[in-house]
């Protein structure tokens, strides 16, 4: 099995600065810890210095944002550096990146945009993938990202794509369940079929939070507490593959920190269920 050298971290919170002294006063009830590696490239001693911290009191995970690796245009090499110099200084078991494009003819474009899901996307994905993995010497785990358009050209559905991708590169999937149940609702498919023709050895993590609805259109807003359904379909992931850990994500509209660390407890409690069984 792909992961199984991969230690099991358990469930965790992803670190935002406004949670950063209950992070601290609640640490026996977080395992792990995910980081937006791009926030902490700051040179700043204040920074170095809040990382020293974070990874001398949690196993933390850098989680990139805009390394691009769908681009058509190649990998930024500076930005790929910040990045190589980040893993190397936290020593990570993996880190994680989108299967996006960020950047496209030299332009930063300021968001995460999915790819046609085709054999010429895979092409492009394959080579920069490899190129980062040359460059930073630890396991890479790819996130699937919520699919705001559907691509006339798309030849593969989601699960023949992310396998194919998983295959062609030897990376692990950081599988991001609201992600995946938000396109199945918006583009009409049963999210658990998808979760079946996965590898399931390849299934390293898990990132999850509540979505919201705009008309019949549901929408990634990192910010409401998880939905019934994204529960559910947590506990059939976890069922299927050997997760090594869950990461709780918001962004806005951030509730009082005892609101996160119960649906840390849950979670908590669905990845004991698959040891249970």
């Amino acid at each position: 099995m792909w992961n199984n050298a991969l230690p099991t971290l358990g469930t965790g919170i992803a670190y935002r600065d406004i949670y950063r002294t209950d992070i601290f006063r609640n640490h026996s009830q977080i395992d792990f810890l995910e980081i937006t590696a791009d926030h902490f490239f700051d040179p700043k001693r204040s920074m170095r210095d809040l990382l020293s911290l974070l990874a001398d009191r949690f196993p933390v995970i850098p989680h990139g944002l805009a390394l691009s690796l769908g681009s058509a245009d190649g990998l930024d090499r500076t930005y790929l550096k910040k990045l190589q110099a980040m893993v190397k200084e936290v020593d990570p078991p993996w880190w994680s990146e989108h299967i996006a494009f960020t950047r496209a003819g030299g332009i930063d474009i300021g968001h995460l945009t999915p790819l046609p899901k085709t054999r010429e996307s895979l092409r492009c994905l394959v080579e920069n993938i490899r190129i980062a993995m040359d460059t930073i010497e630890k396991p890479l785990i790819l996130e699937n990202i919520t699919q705001t358009i559907r691509f006339p050209q798309d030849t593969l559905d989601e699960a023949e794509f992310l396998g194919e991708l998983v295959h062609e590169t030897d990376c692990g999937l950081l599988l991001d369940v609201t992600n995946l149940y938000i396109n199945s609702v918006n583009h009409g498919f049963a999210p658990v079929d998808v979760v079946h023709r996965l590898p399931a050895d390849r299934i390293v993590q898990l990132h999850f939070v509540g979505y919201y609805t705009d008309g019949e259109t549901l929408i990634d807003g990192h910010a409401h507490k998880t939905n019934p359904q994204i529960w559910q379909l947590l506990y059939e992931v976890v069922r299927y593959a050997n997760v090594r850990g869950a990461i709780l994500e918001r962004d806005e509209h951030f509730p009082p920190f005892d609101a996160l660390l119960t649906e840390l407890a849950q979670m908590r409690q669905i990845m004991k269920s698959r040891v249970e069984t």
